[in-house]
């Protein structure tokens, strides 16, 4: 009973501790790989704009689209 007890515990404690592991994402090597990434970044940070400048003020949602994007009317 007891090492059942144990097994379980253990079981969770990994199970728990796999939900917290990073995605590691290796770094581009290649000239075209860094162009491509940083390409990527800007069409990120352009999608959050756009989101942020159509969401209406009174949407719940709007302070979390809007963090850290710079805002033209504040």
């Amino acid at each position: 009973m007891n090492r059942l007890l144990t097994l379980s515990m253990v079981l969770a404690a990994a199970a728990a501790s796999a939900c917290t592991i990073p995605t590691y994402e290796p770094d581009p090597v290649s000239p075209a790989q860094w162009q491509r990434r940083q390409e990527a970044i800007e069409r990120q940070q352009a999608e959050r704009e756009r989101l942020c400048r159509i969401t209406k003020d009174e949407d719940p949602r709007k302070e979390e689209l809007c963090r850290g994007v710079e805002r033209e009317n504040d």
